[in-house]
């Protein structure tokens, strides 16, 4: 078995192209994510089973409660990915919070399977937790509200291991006050020619000028052209002041420095075992 995770973004995805990779290596797991119907899902998953003789595992990310538990009964995951609205990058453009997904998502799953996934008789998946996470204290809260663990995006953009541009970073590291300062909005796909999703899902992002350009109604061709002359400027294109796509969640406020992905792993899980236990009361 390889020993990583891989992802596929199931509307555009070559499925048999996938397979074939999956039947020689064998990954881990497979995480799915943004078919353009929930049949399409079902048949990755029940292929990828096939050929990898059950060995990979399967992750699927949902969105909202009906769709957690039709993606449940449907295809049987390992693991559940419950993303909440304040996600960077793509996601559905209306849903909740994690604050309130979460844990209608797992009183969900405790019906239908007979307890919450603490309990030695739950036969669910692995509750997991995503968007708007970036350090300890988010895994602590999340852990809290019913999930095993969580999953990070925009804390690991500021890592050397991210395979971005310094200009992507700094701003990152660069913006604060994620409520505001990012926007799930189509802009950015239009912009950069990613207009394939299924209906219902856009891109958050930190707002810039092409986004501002694009409300103030500037004609979308000019605004194009533009971006495509900000991608001939290197790291200079990024900015405010710049037009290229920074995706990032709103947790993008608590990005402050560049640490290694090992560092920040670290980190996150060591802050989240020392904030439960203080809410334990324990030393």
């Amino acid at each position: 078995m390889l020993p990583v995770g891989v992802g596929f973004l199931n509307w555009g995805a070559d499925l048999s192209h996938a397979l074939e990779i999956m039947r020689e290596y064998k990954p881990a797991a497979a995480w799915f994510f943004a078919p353009r119907q929930l049949s399409d899902l079902v048949e990755w998953t029940r292929r990828t089973r096939e050929v990898t003789q059950d060995a990979t595992k399967i992750w699927i990310q949902v969105g909202t409660v009906t769709n957690a538990l039709e993606v449940c009964r449907e295809c049987e995951p390992d693991v559940l990915v419950v993303q909440g609205v304040d996600a960077g990058g793509h996601g559905l453009n209306q849903a909740a919070s994690l604050m309130t997904l979460l844990p209608e998502v797992v009183d969900a799953l405790a019906v239908e399977y007979g307890g919450s996934s603490k309990d030695a008789a739950y036969t669910g998946p692995v509750v997991v937790a995503a968007g708007g996470v970036a350090d300890g204290r988010g895994l602590a809260a999340c852990m809290a509200l019913g999930a095993s663990g969580v999953v990070m995006g925009t804390r690991y953009l500021a890592c050397p291991e991210a395979a971005i541009m310094n200009g992507y970073r700094d701003e990152v590291i660069r913006a604060t006050d994620g409520g505001v300062s990012t926007v799930r909005t189509g802009v950015y796909d239009t912009l950069r020619g990613t207009t394939d999703w299924p209906a219902g899902y856009g891109g958050r992002g930190v707002i810039n000028q092409s986004y501002h350009d694009a409300l103030a109604g500037m004609d979308m061709e000019q605004n194009k052209r533009l971006y495509q002359q900000a991608m001939e400027m290197g790291d200079k294109g990024w900015g405010v002041e710049g037009r290229m796509t920074t995706y990032a969640g709103t947790a993008v406020g608590l990005v402050r420095v560049v640490k290694s992905a090992q560092e920040i792993t670290v980190e996150v899980r060591e802050d989240a075992i020392k904030t439960l236990r203080v809410l334990q009361g324990k030393p």
